[in-house]
């Protein structure tokens, strides 16, 4: 016996309902009933805490303490971080004779100069020991005939100390690949060298007072090109 199909009703879109913005397709509207997250919330992200490797308050203190405001400086408005405002404020109250702020600026101004005298002690101890050490391997490899290994970047003769000011600083580069930027431009350097010579020799030697002209033109461009080099490898210099 053939069994009758079962046909479904045929769902026709209301001729009245307009697709648009707002008005999504009847396929895709919500349905009454139905969770739009079925999985729910995760168990405790309402407050969950932070991880252990996690300084969230930290974070926090540190944007609220760079965000920028806006404070009246006399006559005019200026926009500084929070930190700032703070301090200025600080400090205009010490100024005034305030006893609390006087004490508080004046612990605060020591336990900074104490911290970066320390942090320039250690950078200085860390230079001349940098320093000692590099040159000593460095006479041993030459004593040695040991001319295959790489020197060492920053190299020692680069590793400036002041002992008059404790001061340390280094005049070259500080990693390979900067040593590597910074021999491209030194190499370029000699080149624009080498033609600015050329171009001198070339100017005392013509007799043209019009070609003349031309190469004090291309003297004066190969001199702009020079100046731009040394500005690059400026920052080489610390």
């Amino acid at each position: 016996m053939k069994k009758d199909s079962i046909k479904l009703p045929v769902q026709t879109a209301d001729a009245t309902y307009e697709v648009g913005y707002g008005k999504p397709p009847a396929t895709s509207r919500f349905k009454p009933g139905t969770s739009g997250n079925p999985r729910g919330r995760p168990k405790g992200a309402k407050n969950r805490l932070p991880k252990l490797n996690e300084e969230r308050l930290k974070g926090i203190i540190l944007q609220e303490a760079y965000r920028d405001i806006t404070v009246r400086d006399g006559a005019r408005n200026i926009t500084i971080p929070m930190a700032q405002a703070v301090m200025r404020s600080l400090s205009v109250n010490a100024a005034k004779g305030q006893h609390r702020a006087q004490r508080l600026f004046a612990e605060m101004l020591s336990t900074t100069e104490r911290q970066n005298k320390q942090l320039a002690d250690e950078w200085l101890s860390t230079a001349m020991d940098y320093k000692i050490e590099w040159d000593q391997e460095l006479d041993r490899r030459a004593r040695l005939g040991i001319t295959d290994l790489p020197d060492p970047v920053p190299h020692p003769d680069h590793i400036k100390i002041d002992m008059n000011t404790g001061e340390a600083r280094v005049e070259g580069s500080w990693t390979k690949e900067e040593k590597a930027e910074l021999d491209m431009w030194l190499t370029k350097r000699d080149e624009w060298e080498a033609d600015l010579a050329a171009l001198k020799d070339d100017l005392e030697a013509e007799e043209s007072e019009g070609i003349r002209e031309i190469i004090r033109g291309d003297i004066i461009h190969t001199e702009r090109i020079l100046s731009i080099i040394d500005q690059l490898t400026e920052k080489f210099r610390w």
